[in-house]
């Protein structure tokens, strides 16, 4: 399936049509935001909150000061309209004279409230959450809950990153991973396009996937799955695990391919270990993956200037894609070289990778919308999310340390709620560091137990990967 913004006819002077993507994300069937919390390395002083907001963040795209309407035709668009910022700013209070422990759990348990509530729609869809309590992770915390109808996490961080500073100089540009090998695997898949064979291998690959994501049925349940209806309006828990990056790129450097390679196959070795743990039974589940690409011509940040250009070459908005992937099965992943699970999800990425069929499917939702209108197309939407056990997407964060509004940042994260699974994995690096976070259904997966599962994939991995290099 493929997201991508559209343009819309007929619009009035001082409104913006709503994306198509937009409409299916704020719709009956959907209503999904995004988490991004920031830790502080110091008590936060929220004094210069309505300063930055009123002089940074509103400024960043009108879509923060417009809320979503239709107009008499039923074309809904964006509505520039005054903005009361003590609307969007919550500072809630938690009991004094708490253990750091327990101000953790009350900023679990708040985080999991935010996430299972709709946002009202006589408003601009963001909020801000500050969270003057110490945690195992920080001072304080700084969450942003911004609908995503406003646009992908691509899009919202560059928002972000807007207010964000380098810590160390804050007359420096933020900087980030190189990807020019990246880029010259592209222009080498470039070249590759032109050649018989490699389209022979791109339309076969993409008339099996097409297809394969029309018929796919529906999941069953299994320890990641519960698959009950409504799923999306219960609590979510959001725990996280760390893995340096430098260990990461020694397996990447052992295995080749891709860090992104790397981190998939440690996750689903680790989600293995989960549905396999605590039973004596080798049972089999048919889990499937959705994992998030970005569609984009360019795949590095740019300015806020830059996105909202009309030929914007990385245009704000929604501007992804998903890969449906199989989670490799094995009898006993106990046994099992974990290395195979890395070389597997390359091989199955790269496949998938090397068809058209993501592009179809957003030409498909798009024809359903069409014929059928906006509603039925997020219904199609929803479908295709609740027949599959996850959803895994990724992000590149900065190198440097950065701060906001004067606080340094230890670390940060994102999660998507709202969405009718079971389990979220989303990751985001940030100085040298992968923070993988799990949004899991409270009370039906034990998240404690399935990070340690991943932790464990990853030890194995790495520990295997080192030894056969010595």
């Amino acid at each position: 399936m493929s997201s991508n913004e559209g343009e819309w006819p007929g619009a009035e002077v001082g409104e913006e049509p709503v994306s198509p993507t937009g409409q299916y994300f704020n719709s009956s069937a959907l209503s999904v935001c995004i988490l991004s919390a920031f830790e502080s390395e110091v008590p936060i002083d929220d004094s210069p909150t309505m300063d930055v907001l009123r002089s940074m963040f509103l400024p960043a795209n009108p879509r923060f000061s417009s809320i979503m309407v239709t107009d008499k035709k039923g074309v809904k668009l964006w509505k520039r309209v005054p903005v009361n910022l003590e609307d969007h700013v919550n500072v809630p209070v938690f009991p004094p004279g708490l253990s750091v422990e327990a101000y953790h759990r009350c900023t679990q348990d708040y985080l999991t409230k935010i996430g299972m509530e709709k946002m009202r729609q006589d408003r601009p869809l963001w909020e801000i959450h500050i969270l003057k309590y110490p945690t195992l992770t920080g001072e304080g915390t700084l969450v942003f809950k911004l609908h995503h109808a406003l646009g992908d996490g691509f899009t919202l961080l560059g928002a972000l990153l807007s207010l964000l500073k380098r810590a160390d100089d804050p007359s420096l540009p933020i900087t980030f991973p190189s990807r020019s090998k990246k880029g010259e695997e592209k222009e080498k898949g470039r070249n590759l396009w032109r050649t018989a064979t490699h389209a022979v291998h791109v339309g076969i690959n993409t008339a099996w996937e097409f297809g394969w994501s029309l018929l796919k049925g529906e999941d069953k349940r299994s320890p990641i799955r519960s698959g009950d209806p409504g799923v999306e309006f219960r609590p979510v828990v959001i725990s996280s695990v760390i893995f340096p990056l430098d260990d990461l790129r020694r397996i990447k450097n052992k295995l080749g391919g891709t860090i992104n390679d790397v981190i998939t196959g440690i996750i689903f070795l680790g989600v293995q270990l989960y549905l396999t743990s605590g039973t004596k039974e080798r049972v089999g589940y048919n889990s499937t993956a959705l994992i998030l690409i970005n569609t984009r011509v360019v795949d590095t940040y740019q300015s806020l200037h830059e996105m909202t250009k009309p030929d914007a070459k990385s245009p704000w908005g929604n501007q992804f894609g998903f890969l449906h992937v199989s989670l490799p099965q094995h009898d006993d992943p106990e046994s099992q070289n974990p290395l195979d699970f890395v070389s597997e999800a390359r091989e199955t990425i790269e496949k998938k990778r090397n068809s058209l069929a993501v592009y179809l499917n957003g030409r498909f939702l798009e024809i359903i919308r069409k014929l059928k209108g906006s509603e039925v197309a997020a219904e199609y939407v929803h479908t295709t999310l609740r027949n599959t056990s996850m959803t895994i997407s990724n992000m590149i964060g900065p190198l440097d340390q950065i701060e906001i509004a004067g606080h340094n940042v230890r670390s940060f994260y994102f999660m998507v709620v709202g969405v009718p699974q079971s389990l979220t994995i989303t990751m985001i690096s940030y100085m040298g560091k992968l923070r993988v976070t799990f949004g899991t259904e409270k009370g039906f997966i034990d998240e404690q137990r399935l990070m340690l599962c991943v932790e464990k994939a990853f030890t194995r991995i790495f520990q295997k990967a080192l030894g056969e290099q010595g």
